[in-house]
């Protein structure tokens, strides 16, 4: 069947085999009643909408392609235009739209206007559409109901929607044959051999630009009768290709495009065609076969950059996106095509203006950038460190006293800027030294930047659990001209810094009673500002003094500016903050959704440091939930990056996730043992701000492993730990380390007293451990009926926690006691499973493989394992058998929906 938006004519695509096969595939699953999400993803000119057209006529179903609307940032004009493509009448589109902004989303707009009928839905260049309509189509999509076939096309260098088992291709330049194949359709005449050889060359598999330079030549020169010109694919027929994506760049992410693309013309004395002619005078060669662009060092653009006022954050989009690539030392363009586009957009002054910018005199090895200074002359290596993208390598390309003769605000920010990368990616204590010394660069001219590399310094040293380099870093502060000027005034001022410096030396040296009045200050203050790193200041505040609810409001506000901004560089770290915030306050569920957001945005920009602590959060979370095989990964994978960059926190966090899954799978030894070193003192002890949190695991493990001495010494150490009021959670846990410990009449006492502290600090995870320790030593002590109503109030929360293994501990004693587990048990779970779970539920128990249910409902088979392991935690089974048995009783006892 025809849909109202197919193309008029047939577009014919050339090694197009793989899209079309694939598009293919999936109209042949909707038209039998399945469905899926093929994602299409190219650059300018490469046919992502030639193929959605011939997707669109091939299907053997109904089809449309739906273009963005070109008021994109109208919000639903994308699902508005969609609806109206399948409405029969304008009021049913506009009926339809009601339902799809409703709760029913886009799935039950397309079911009100076509119900049952399948369709290929061709949705071109998706990364135009509004916000509101891409999220309403990414909700559908992973929802995976309906027998839609969803083809959709967007840049190449722009992130895909994340949807389980969606399909990504990623569109190639043409090969040769196909190059030549479609010079032949689209010339007006016929091609002489050589003349197609070269137009191919110049093109290099480039449909857009082979179809615009055949349209700029005569049939003359088509066969070969008059000279082509010395080059086809020029600047016109670039910016032909390449001016939609250049225009719809942020600006700044312009700029930096442009200082990129000029900063690595060949030679410093390379002219506006440079690289057009062969060096033994031959023929021109082809553009794309030249080796005109050289790797670009990022410092130097940075310093070229920071004189025009151009964030940083600008080239990190560009590397994220995959505009740029390569390491931070040699950044080249993905696309060269694109780097002569650039190029050609900027006016031959202004070229040769930049272009000085990056280049040394001719008559001295002077450092040259944006800003010169007098210097001896020298017989080394010409042109700066930063001008050869060598930045913190300067000391080996050029003699020292040369570097020093940089002004020190230059090297200050090539200094801030490795140290920034060092955090990043790098042994942490080697980037607080880094930040330092960029502090003491910039402390005159920059006071601004000096008091971020301070701040960062300490951040660094805090993630080493150095305490000392953490108060060296906040001493620099110290003395005259420190954290003053303007641009300090705007940030929050000398006295916000202040505040925070005199907080947190206080703090670090155990003075609470100095430290919460500046800190608070500090948290009042920055903790409603609109600039990151005065939010993330402020957090750091509220944790320090144990306000978790405030650290959470604080770095969400931060999170918020940071997307709001694209600032790609700093989300991982803003991630990391509020996940860990939200440990802190109990809520493991929204820290770890935070914290897969920020694993993806560290694996972007090439953070490891930052996924080490992301993978350590997840660790921790899933021993809340008790899923070990998740424990395990995370946790192994936090510590192949954490041990050997000296990564403290996140070592810690990765230990004290791994022992709580084992306390949680009944090897209290196991975790009495790891968390021993952790609780300490000494040089294996764990980081200091969290040595303190771990200890009442650590005294349950100890008991239940018959090490009591060892319990009792850290409960004692905690009670003054307690006693600072650092953390709200603090009474409630030591008066049940003290129950644990108690003899048998003191520990009803203290197990009463911990629920009585549990209920004003919120965190219902550790209420439900204790709750669970107390029913147990209810039941041991043989008052049965006593402990049914602790053991029911730890299963409650502890389910609604997805809590499984401590569920199942729950439900186990109150077995023991004779109390009935009720519908909170497998089979009242089974009816709470999500529908897709439930379908894979469904089928496991009809004896389908993963892989058989991966191809039933279009999903891959890790997808489908991540799924059926969330299944058997939620419904407290370890097979497929039992699985079977539980839907089984479900089905039979009124939990319908579940086979």
């Amino acid at each position: 069947m025809s849909g109202a938006t197919r193309a008029a004519a047939a577009p014919r695509l050339y090694d197009r085999t793989t899209e079309l096969a694939a598009v293919a595939e999936l109209s042949a699953r909707a038209a039998a009643g399945g469905g899926g999400v093929l994602l299409v993803a190219g650059g300018p000119g490469l046919g992502r909408t030639a193929l959605l057209d011939r997707a669109v006529l091939d299907a053997p179903l109904r089809a449309h392609r739906v273009a963005a609307p070109s008021g994109n940032r109208v919000p639903w004009s994308g699902v508005r235009a969609l609806l109206a493509a399948l409405a029969p009448t304008p009021s049913a589109a506009r009926a339809a739209l009601r339902v799809a902004r409703g709760p029913d989303g886009v799935a039950g707009a397309l079911t009100a206007l076509r119900a049952g009928e399948p369709l290929l839905l061709g949705v071109d260049d998706h990364h135009l559409w509004d916000a509101h309509s891409r999220a309403a189509l990414a909700a559908a999509w992973r929802a995976g109901s309906g027998p839609w076939a969803w083809v959709v096309s967007l840049a190449g260098h722009h992130r895909p929607p994340e949807v389980p088992g969606a399909r990504l291709l990623r569109l190639a330049p043409l090969g040769r044959e196909g190059a030549a194949a479609l010079l032949d359709e689209v010339c007006r005449s016929p091609l002489k051999p050589a003349v197609r050889a070269r137009l191919v060359d110049e093109a290099a598999g480039h449909p857009g630009v082979l179809t615009a330079m055949a349209a700029r030549l005569s049939a003359a020169q088509l066969a070969g009768e008059t000279d082509l010109p010395a080059t086809v694919a020029d600047d016109e027929v670039l910016r032909q290709v390449y001016q939609g994506l250049l225009d719809s760049l942020p600006a700044e992410c312009g700029r930096v495009l442009t200082l990129v693309a000029v900063a690595g013309e060949a030679g410093p004395g390379a002219g506006d065609d440079a690289g057009a002619d062969d060096p033994a005078g031959g023929p021109a060669r082809p553009p794309s076969s030249r080796s005109g662009a050289r790797p670009v060092g990022a410092d130097a653009v940075l310093a070229v950059a920071r004189t025009a006022r151009t964030s940083p954050e600008a080239l990190d989009r560009l590397v994220t996106d995959g505009l740029l690539r390569g390491p931070r030392e040699a950044l080249r363009f993905e696309d060269p095509l694109l780097r002569r586009a650039v190029l050609g957009a900027v006016a031959p002054a202004r070229r040769r203006d930049l272009r000085a910018l990056f280049t040394p005199p001719r008559d001295a090895g002077v450092p040259c950038g944006p800003a010169r200074t007098s210097a001896p002359r020298d017989p080394g290596p010409r042109g700066s460190a930063l001008d050869r993208g060598a930045g913190h390598r300067a000391d080996r390309l050029r003699p020292a006293d040369e570097v020093r003769a940089l002004p020190g605000v230059v090297r200050g920010r090539a200094e801030l800027a490795r140290g920034l990368a060092g955090m990043a990616d790098g042994p942490v204590a080697d980037a607080h030294q880094v930040l330092l010394l960029a502090a003491s660069l910039l402390r005159e001219d920059a006071p601004e930047e000096a008091a971020d590399a301070r701040f960062l310094a300490m951040e660094a040293a805090w993630s080493a659990g150095d305490a000392d380099a953490c108060a060296t870093a906040l001493a620099a502060g110290d003395g005259p001209g420190a954290a003053t000027g303007p641009g300090v005034a705007r940030g929050g001022g000398d006295g916000a810094e202040r505040d925070f410096r005199d907080g947190m030396r206080a703090a670090l040296a155990v003075r609470l009673h100095e430290a919460r009045e500046p800190l608070a200050r500090v948290v009042a203050r920055d903790g409603v500002s609109d600039e990151p790193r005065l939010l993330l200041r402020a957090g750091a505040a509220a944790l320090v003094l144990g306000d978790a609810a405030s650290a959470v409001r604080v770095h969400s506000r931060a999170l918020a500016a940071v997307r709001a901004e694209g600032r790609t560089a700093l989300l991982p770290r803003v991630l990391e903050h509020l996940s860990y915030a939200e440990l802190r306050a109990g809520r493991h569920e929204r820290a770890a959704a935070h914290a897969r957001e920020g694993l993806r945005a560290a694996h972007l920009t090439g953070q490891r440091n930052s996924a080490a602590h992301q993978h350590a959060v997840l660790a921790l979370a899933a021993s809340v939930a008790g899923d070990t095989r998740a424990v395990a990964e995370h946790a192994g994978r936090a510590l192949v990056t954490a041990r050997p960059h000296g990564l403290a926190q996140a070592t810690t966090l990765a230990e004290w996730s791994l022992a709580r899954a084992e306390l949680g799978g009944g090897l209290a030894a196991h975790a009495a043992a790891r968390l021993a070193p952790l609780v300490g003192a000494g040089p294996r002890s764990g980081h200091f701000a969290l040595r303190m949190l771990a200890v009442p695991c650590f005294v349950e493990a100890a008991c239940a492993a018959g090490r009591r001495s060892d319990a009792r010494a850290a409960a004692e150490e905690f009670a003054v730990w307690a006693d600072l009021g650092l953390d709200p959670q603090a009474p409630a846990q030591l008066a049940r380390c003290r129950a644990l410990l108690a003899g048998t009449e003191d520990s009803a006492r203290w197990y009463g007293e911990a629920v009585r502290h549990h209920a004003g600090c919120g965190n219902d995870f550790e209420r439900a451990r204790t709750l669970l320790a107390y029913g147990k030593w209810l039941r041991r002590r043989r008052r049965p009926v006593e402990a049914r109503a602790p053991l029911s109030d730890a299963l409650v929360t502890f389910e609604r926690a997805s809590a499984g293994v401590w569920a199942d501990q729950a439900r186990a004693e109150l077995r023991a006691t004779g109390g009935a587990v009720g519908g909170t048990g497998p089979v009242g779970a089974a009816g709470e499973l999500t529908p897709q779970q439930q379908r894979i539920a469904g089928l496991v128990a009809d004896g389908a493989t993963n892989r058989e249910i991966a191809d039933r409902l279009s999903l891959s088979p890790r997808t489908v394992d991540h799924h059926l392991r969330n299944v058997f935690a939620r419904l407290g089974v370890r097979s497929r058998v039992e699985l079977s048995g539980v839907l089984s009783r479900a089905a039979r006892d009124g939990y319908g929906g579940v086979r």
